[in-house]
């Protein structure tokens, strides 16, 4: 049915092993490789398109194992890294330049598929020029994030460029074939900050390798690790958005009544910019505030090798942020079979039902969120039970084969 299908995801370190925790580089870009490595197991090779801008990349890499999946760099702007909420001005240079390496290259797609919205305005110009379907998936809404944040509206502005995001976010998503959304939360929110709903909108929630993230087999015996013995864990980006204040706030109320827990936050760039230096500073100074320095470890980035044993050996894995349109490293632990606190404010709320395969707080509450810690921590039975039916949750619904094979359908649909 489909034979090469070109994703673009034009922002951030694309790399075939990504750097998660370096700046605008999370879960999308595990996403988009995740979705795409899966896209080969039904017959579809597959080339992601991103900005080149370190020299010392190759322009042509390929995924290690996956030979139908490419990763293609694409020159534009300056030989530097352009942070997301700044590349627009570059962003006609990349589609020009992606439309001529395609054409000298005499590549041949179905289709298009840009991610965020970045990408999303590349991908109409190239649709556009070579005559093929463009599809869609945002991600994260400029218009909620707007909302979430809150703040200073000329400071948030300068920043995040909200307005301009917004206005290309719609021009998008009335030009495309059809766009996805991760999560009905998002839907609400494309409705309600929008006004704009379509009958060409579909939710496909992000995927998750079980193959990487699943519970130990019987008599199985995990990666020795050199955490605290008991702790509760949390890994995100470090940035504003991801509630580790809320967090830190929350386990100066736990720590106070379960004295053997410790607070592992770990994320974040091997090479951090003032920006996520600033927030680190931030949650060092809340720590000291609190006296919590032998309670609290701030290990910053974790390689994808440790990443499954941190999720299973953790009491229970934390997802604070108040703004997250999914939340990724939360259907991971879940898979491992840890138990999960979650923020309601994410994307995740529709996977998870309280008390059954997680647990959903307000984390701007710092004693109920403390609460539904403490709570899994005193039983034991309970949060064993949670965490079962987590796992049996991602691995029935929310594997990468079962999201590919709903793309490809989705494809199909919408040509």
């Amino acid at each position: 049915m489909f034979s090469r299908i070109a994703m673009l995801s034009t922002h951030g370190y694309f790399d075939p092993v990504p750097q998660l925790g370096r700046t605008d580089t999370g879960g999308q870009v595990v996403y988009v490789l995740e979705l795409a490595k899966a896209l080969t197991t039904r017959g579809v090779k597959v080339d992601i398109y991103t900005r080149w801008f370190d020299q010392s990349k190759d322009q042509i890499d390929p995924v290690p194992d996956f030979p139908d999946v490419r990763v293609i760099r694409i020159p534009c702007g300056p030989w530097e890294f352009i942070p997301k909420e700044f590349i627009y001005t570059v962003l006609p240079e990349l589609a020009e330049n992606m439309i001529k390496f395609i054409r000298e290259n005499t590549l041949s797609y179905d289709l298009y598929h840009g991610h965020y919205v970045d990408a999303g305005i590349v991908t109409l110009d190239l649709a556009k020029a070579i005559g093929k379907p463009a599809f869609f998936t945002a991600h994260s809404l400029g218009a909620w994030k707007q909302d979430q944040m809150g703040g200073d509206p000329q400071a948030m502005e300068k920043q995040f460029k909200f307005k301009h995001r917004i206005a290309e976010e719609m021009r998008i998503f009335k030009a495309v074939n059809a766009q996805t959304l991760t999560s009905q939360l998002q839907l609400e929110k494309l409705n309600e900050l929008y006004e704009y709903s379509a009958d060409n909108i579909v939710i496909i929630e992000p995927g998750t390798d079980i193959h990487t993230y699943h519970p130990l087999a019987e008599g199985e015996k995990d990666t020795e690790i050199t955490l605290p013995e008991k702790y509760v864990f949390c890994i995100s980006r470090i940035d504003s958005n991801k509630g580790h204040d809320m967090l830190l706030h929350a386990f100066n109320i736990v720590r106070k009544e379960i004295p053997d827990v410790d607070l592992v936050i770990g994320g974040g760039s091997p090479t951090p910019k003032e920006r996520e230096l600033d927030i680190k500073a931030g949650m060092k100074e809340i720590v000291d505030e609190c006296g919590m320095q032998d309670r609290v470890h701030i290990i910053g980035y974790v390689p994808d090798e440790l990443m499954a044993p941190y999720y299973r050996q953790s009491q229970m894995f934390v997802l604070p942020s108040l703004f997250e349109p999914f939340g990724m490293t939360t259907t991971e632990a879940m898979a491992c079979g840890t138990p999960v606190v979650a923020s309601k404010f994410g994307g995740i709320k529709t996977v998870i039902n309280t008390g059954e395969n997680g647990v959903l707080v307000d984390p701007t509450n710092a004693e109920k969120f403390a609460g539904a810690i403490i709570d899994l921590l005193k039983n034991h039975d309970k949060a064993e039970k949670i965490g079962k039916a987590g796992a049996q949750t991602v691995k029935d619904h929310l594997s990468w084969e079962a999201i590919a094979r709903r793309h490809l359908e989705f494809y199909d649909k919408f040509m």
